[in-house]
């Protein structure tokens, strides 16, 4: 029902965008379809990986792995995958939703996304080169300290 909700706001803004300025409108339109294009052959290519790695994966493999019985090997795990993974953000929260109903634990997940988006092990080189290398090891250390603590209190407080 949110979602409709959403739609249907979305649909009426837009329509009242179109009759206060047409052009302006259009133009935006345009602007927003590129961007679509631009973004499109990343989305399908990371979507195909995921579900390649979700029909070979069964429950079972990922509970095992990445389930809450999986504890700190799990955990170990998850921040592996998410340091060296480097996809957007738009696509890590459909995974991580399609991880936990194959039956990941929330705190493996937690661990993973916020990897994901905080420590850069294949951007470290860049980050070097533009900040030194204590900086940037300093941060990925720090990003990788703060996802081990969110992960074990989301994973206390959500298993």
């Amino acid at each position: 029902m949110f979602t409709a909700v959403l739609y249907c706001s979305a649909a009426a803004l837009l329509l009242w965008s179109f009759l206060r300025d047409r052009q302006k409108t259009k133009r935006a339109l345009r602007k927003a379809w590129k961007s679509f294009e631009n973004i499109l052959p990343q989305l399908l290519c990371v979507m195909l990986l995921v579900g390649a790695a979700l029909a070979v994966l069964n429950r079972d493999t990922v509970s095992r792995y990445l389930g809450a019985q999986s504890g700190a090997l799990g955990l170990a795990i998850a921040a592996a995958l998410g340091s060296i993974t480097l996809i957007p953000g738009f696509v890590a929260f459909p995974l991580a939703a399609s991880l936990l109903s194959a039956g990941a634990g929330f705190g493996q997940i937690t661990m993973f996304v916020t990897t994901l988006m905080m420590v850069g092990v294949v951007t470290l080189p860049m980050e070097i080169k533009y900040f030194g290398r204590r900086a940037a090891l300093l941060r990925d250390l720090f990003a990788l300290l703060y996802a081990v603590v969110i992960s074990l209190v989301i994973g206390g407080l959500l298993s």
